[in-house]
Formats: structure tokens, sequence, C-alpha cells
């Protein structure tokens, strides 16, 4: 996933453990954030709500990406729960093609689709 953003000019950070998400992501304010449902030390969906609840991160956009049925439909329900709160975030399952992944990307930062 790295290889194919950095392919296409993307700048990307990557952060292992969840715990310094949130403070990487309020110090480096991204244009996009893509996470992971499952983080070692704490989970993706933890992350996403100290995102959204926050004024400085509420409005970066955030790809979530998990294998896990059960708590990719929890999160679309949180979604469709709130949806003004939670109306940049968008689900994708595994297993997904990377194009596929790409073209999400280009499109939530409103570029042009190639």
């Amino acid at each position: 996933m790295r290889r194919v953003l950095e392919d296409e000019q993307y700048q990307v950070s990557i952060q292992q453990e969840g715990r310094g998400a949130f403070t990487q992501v309020k110090t480096q304010l991204p244009d996009l954030l893509i996470l992971d449902l499952r983080l070692g030390d704490i989970s993706g969906q933890d992350v996403l709500k100290q995102l959204k609840n926050d004024a400085v991160t509420a409005e970066i956009p955030v790809i979530i990406y998990t294998a896990a049925v059960l708590e990719a439909e929890e999160v679309t329900r949180l979604i469709s729960d709130n949806p003004e709160h939670y109306q940049s975030v968008h689900v994708v399952q595994k297993p997904f093609e990377l194009d596929s992944l790409l073209t999400l990307v280009q499109q939530v930062l409103n570029e042009p689709v190639i």
C-alpha cells in the first residue's frame, strides 16, 4: 500500500502503534488518514472516535480498512447513526485491490481519477 501511494507521489507516514496515532495526526495534520481497525495496542475505532471528537482533527478524511467483518459492520453502523459527524469516513474491507484504494484516495482528496 505504501509503495503504491508513494509511486503516485503521495507523502506517506506510517504509525505502527495506535496509542501514538492521535498525537501524530494532530501534530502533522495530514490530508488523509488510512486507518486499520486492528492495531496492536488500541482499537482503530477508538482512534477514529478521538479524531472525530477533536476540533483540530475532525475534518481530516479517514479511510478505514479491515478484514474483520464484525468490526467493519460496527464502524458502518457508527457512521450511519451519525452521518454528519462521520461524513468523511470511508470503510474498505480486505481483501481489496490496491487500484481501488488508490481511486478512493483520489476521490477523497478531490483529485482527478486516472
